[in-house]
């Protein structure tokens, strides 16, 4: 636990660019939740694994949401990762729809590497990952002057 932490006071990681990933992320778990809740409740029989492969999606998004909100060294490790697990799901269920696309007989929000989603969805773990990772090294530096 760092003392930042053990204080009270976590380090938001909303600030800056930040807001722009939370709100985009946020964007993403109303896109991925709506979308697989309308298609469970309505047509699940048709595409069962596409369905619920939004809505896994959906609930990333949601924890990465969360995770970036809520701020500290932990919640950095648990976005970093879920991003990683996140953009593993959008690479292996892009290449599938486009090697297979019988597999998927309708999209998912990873579908053809979220091209349905403007390709947000193979972007924002990119961009995550990256501004996670700058953050993380800002923070490391000034402890090591010392």
């Amino acid at each position: 636990m760092t003392s930042s932490e053990r204080s009270g006071k976590r380090q938001r990681l909303i600030g800056g660019p930040g807001i722009v990933l939370v709100w985009l992320y946020g964007v993403m778990v109303v896109g991925a939740v709506s979308r697989s809740v309308f298609q469970i409740s309505t047509e699940f029989d048709k595409a069962p694994l596409a369905y619920s492969l939004s809505a896994v999606a959906g609930l990333v998004y949601c924890f990465i949401t969360y995770s970036l909100v809520r701020g500290g060294d932990s919640a950095r490790r648990a976005a970093f990762v879920c991003c990683a697990l996140e953009l593993a799901g959008v690479l292996i269920v892009g290449a599938w729809t486009v090697v297979d696309p019988s597999a998927f007989p309708d999209q998912t929000v990873w579908s053809d590497f979220g091209m349905e989603y403007l390709f947000i969805p193979v972007l924002l773990p990119l961009t995550a990952m990256y501004w996670l990772r700058k953050g993380v090294l800002r923070q490391q530096q000034p402890e090591s002057a010392n």
